[in-house]
């Protein structure tokens, strides 16, 4: 009830003042490198809108999160910058996924359950019961602490775009953190 949603606003509160503080730290460090402050990236056009060709369940969904997901096994990310991806199987066991992010602040109630970071039960299950045609064989997952626009449109978005091509998806669900 009440004292949830206080516990929670308290906590958005404390996570927002974390990333402002970091990201006045930067402004700060990059201007004494004489660099242009840092500005949130804003797209000049909204992105193009493509219909689907066919019904949702007829749809193979791919899913890529940003909560720096990796699989048991897997490496984790590194803290800074850190544009790799990782390839996880879609029939991965919830409990053998783990996160490691930048904003680690973020990730208490991911790691106590992983679905609302990295929703993969709940695809299964509209695989399962014909809401959606399937699931790709893998999803995937970066870091989304990744604050170079260059690289990010250099680097990430063009192999998650690779990515998604190879699983054949018809539309990927996107899952920031």
């Amino acid at each position: 009830g009440d004292h949830r949603d206080l516990h929670l606003s308290i906590r958005r509160q404390r996570q927002m003042c974390i990333r402002d503080r970091y990201m006045r730290t930067i402004r700060e460090k990059y201007s004494k490198l004489g660099y242009t402050p840092y500005g949130w990236h804003k797209a000049d056009e909204a992105p193009p809108w493509t219909s689907l060709e066919k019904p949702l369940s007829d749809c193979k969904v791919g899913m890529m999160s940003t909560a720096g997901t990796y699989a048991l096994g897997q490496t984790a990310y590194f803290y800074k910058d850190d544009t790799s991806h990782r390839v996880i199987p879609s029939n991965t066991p919830i409990e053998n996924l783990r996160f490691s992010h930048l904003t680690e602040n973020y990730l208490p109630d991911t790691r106590r359950d992983a679905n609302c970071a990295f929703p993969l039960e709940p695809l299964r299950k509209l695989a399962h019961e014909g809401f959606i045609g399937s699931l790709a064989e893998n999803v995937f997952s970066c870091m989304g602490a990744v604050y170079s626009k260059r690289r990010v449109d250099e680097e990430v978005s063009p192999a998650i775009y690779e990515a998604f091509a190879k699983e054949n998806v018809d539309l990927a669900y996107l899952v920031p953190l």
